[in-house]
C-alpha cells in the first residue's frame, strides 16, 4: 500500500510543471526551517521557565533543611497551594512504616523512598496540587528521609502556552513566506527557461531561426544565463546553415537554369532535324553533348559536396608523390598549352586518405591554376615533407599559377560555393571547385588556403 502511494506521487510530481514543482520544494525547505527553528525555539523557551522554577525550588529546599535540621517526617510548610505563598516542604521517610498519621499534602511515590535511603539522586517532576499545577524537588535531608518542596507553576505553563501560540504564528507565517518565496524564485529563477521555451516554440511554428532569447547585461551570468547564451550560439549556427542551405540551393537553380535551358532548346532543335543541314545537325549535337556533361558534372559535384566526410572504409595510405605525379600528367593531357613543374621529395611522403578524393582534390587544384596561366608561363607544384614527430609540420604542397592573382576582395570567398570572382566569370567553370576542394582537405584534416603568390599569381597551400 505505501509503495503504491510513492509510485502515485512520483507520478502526480512527474505531471507538475517545472515551475510548481520548484515552488513546492521551496516552499517545503523554507516550511520546515522554519518549523524546525519555531519547534527549537519553543524548547529553549519552556527549558529556561523550568529551568527559573527549578532554581526557586533548589533554593527553597536549601532553606527548608536549614530552618528545620534534623525534624521528623512529617509536612514542614503546606501553604504552596496558594499561588503567592512559599513553597511547601515534607520529610519523607525511606521506610513507609514511619509516615505520619495524616498524609501530606505532596504525593509520594516509590522514587521518593529510594532517594530517602540514599539509593537514588534527587529529582524533579510534576505534580497537581489542589488542582493546580506544580513542580516539586525531592532531594536528601538526612540519614533515613527525604525532602520533598513544592512551587506553584502556573506562572510557568502559562508562559510556555503564550509562547507556544506565539511561535504557533510565526510557524504559520513563515510557511506563508515560503509559499511566496517559493513562487517568486520559481517565477524569476524560471524566466530564462520560459523565454527559451518560447523561442523554441516560435521557431519550430515559424520554422524562422532568426530569434534569440534575451539576455542580461554582463556580469549577471548563472547557469541558466549561460545555457540561454548556449541555445543563441546553436540558433546563429541553425540560422547560418538554413541561410547556407538556402543559398546552395539559389545558387544551384541559378547555375542550373542557363544549361538546362541550352539543353532544351538543343533537343528541341535536333526534334526537328529533318529541317536542319547536316552541319547544323552535327553543331547541335555537339552542342547537346557538351551541355549534358557540364551539368552531369555539375550535379556530381553538388552531390559530393553534400558529403560531409570520407567513407572509413575506403581510406588507406597514400603516396602522395606518386599521386602529384599522375595527377599533374592528366592536367598536362587536359592543358597541353600550360606547362606544369613538379617537384618531390625523393623519400616517400605517406598520408592517409581516400586516393580518389585526393586525386579530385588536386585535379581542382590544378585545373584552376591552368584556367588562369597566361603567357605560357608554368604552373609549379611542390611537395614538401613534413618533420616527423612534431605536431603541426606535415607534408606541405603548394601549387602556384602566373595569372593576374587573386584580388583583396575576392580572397576572403574564393572557396565559397558557386562564388566566382569578377576576372573568372568569362572562363568556363561552375565556381564549385574550390569549395569541393577545401571540403575534402578538411574530411583529409588537411587545411587549403588561398594566398597572392610573391611576384604575381595566386598561391594554394595544402597543409597535412
Amino acid at each position: 500500500m505505501s509503495g503504491g502511494r510513492r509510485r502515485l506521487g512520483r507520478a502526480w510530481r512527474r505531471r507538475r510543471p517545472l515551475r510548481t514543482r520548484l515552488a513546492l520544494s521551496v516552499t517545503a525547505a523554507v516550511a520546515v526551517v522554519a518549523v524546525g527553528v519555531c519547534a527549537a525555539a519553543f524548547l529553549v523557551v519552556r527549558s529556561a521557565l523550568y529551568e527559573q522554577l527549578d532554581l526557586s525550588l533548589t533554593q527553597s529546599a536549601r532553606l527548608a533543611a536549614q530552618r528545620n535540621p534534623g525534624d521528623p517526617p512529617g509536612t514542614l510548610a503546606g501553604e504552596c497551594r496558594f499561588l503567592a505563598a512559599p513553597a511547601c516542604a515534607e520529610v519523607v521517610p525511606a521506610d513507609p512504616s514511619k509516615d505520619p498519621a495524616s498524609p501530606g499534602l505532596l504525593p509520594v511515590d516509590p522514587a521518593a523512598r529510594q532517594v530517602a535511603a540514599g539509593r537514588k539522586a534527587p529529582y524533579y517532576t510534576n505534580i497537581t496540587v489542589s488542582g493546580f499545577p506544580a513542580r516539586m524537588l525531592t532531594t536528601d535531608y538526612a540519614k533515613g528521609r527525604a525532602l520533598q518542596v513544592a512551587l506553584r507553576a502556573d506562572t510557568v505553563e502559562d508562559g510556555i502556552e503564550e509562547a507556544a501560540g506565539w511561535l504557533v504564528l510565526t510557524a504559520a507565517a513563515g510557511v506563508l513566506l515560503a509559499a511566496v518565496l517559493g513562487y517568486w524564485v520559481s517565477r524569476t529563477g524560471l524566466a530564462p527557461v520560459t523565454r527559451l521555451t518560447a523561442t523554441a516554440e516560435r521557431i519550430a511554428a515559424t520554422r524562422d531561426p532568426r530569434h534569440r532569447i534575451e539576455l542580461p547585461p554582463p556580469g549577471r551570468e548563472d547557469e541558466i544565463t549561460r545555457l540561454a547564451g548556449s541555445f543563441n550560439t546553436m540558433l546563429g549556427e541553425l540560422e547560418q546553415s538554413v541561410t547556407a542551405q538556402r543559398r546552395l540551393v539559389a545558387d544551384a537553380s541559378h547555375e542550373l537554369r542557363t544549361p538546362l535551358t541550352a539543353l532544351r532548346t538543343n533537343a528541341e532543335l535536333l526534334a526537328r532535324a529533318d529541317r536542319l543541314t547536316p552541319d547544323q545537325r552535327e553543331r547541335a549535337s555537339a552542342a547537346l553533348g557538351r551541355q549534358l556533361r557540364e551539368v552531369t558534372g555539375l550535379v556530381n559535384d553538388l552531390i559530393e559536396l553534400a558529403r560531409d566526410e570520407e567513407p572509413q572504409p575506403l581510406v588507406e595510405q597514400v603516396r602522395l608523390g606518386a599521386l602529384v605525379e599522375h595527377c599533374a600528367q592528366a592536367a598536362r593531357t587536359h592543358w597541353p598549352a600550360v606547362p606544369f613543374q613538379v617537384r618531390v621529395p625523393d623519400e616517400p611522403v605517406v598520408v592517409p586518405g581516400v586516393p580518389a578524393r585526393l586525386s579530385r582534390l588536386l585535379g581542382n587544384l590544378l585545373d584552376n591554376a591552368a584556367k588562369f596561366s597566361r603567357g605560357g608561363l608554368p604552373v609549379e607544384v611542390e611537395l614538401v615533407p613534413g618533420i616527423p614527430g612534431v605536431p603541426g609540420s606535415g607534408p606541405e604542397l603548394t601549387v602556384r599559377d602566373h595569372g593576374p592573382g587573386i584580388a583583396a576582395e575576392d580572397l576572403p570567398h574564393v572557396f565559397d560555393r558557386f562564388y566566382r570572382a569578377g576576372a573568372a566569370r568569362a572562363l568556363p567553370g561552375s565556381g564549385l571547385g574550390l569549395a569541393m576542394a577545401r571540403q575534402i582537405a578538411r574530411a583529409h584534416d588537411a587545411e587549403l588556403t588561398a594566398e597572392a603568390a610573391p611576384g604575381g599569381g595566386a598561391l594554394f597551400r595544402l597543409t597535412f
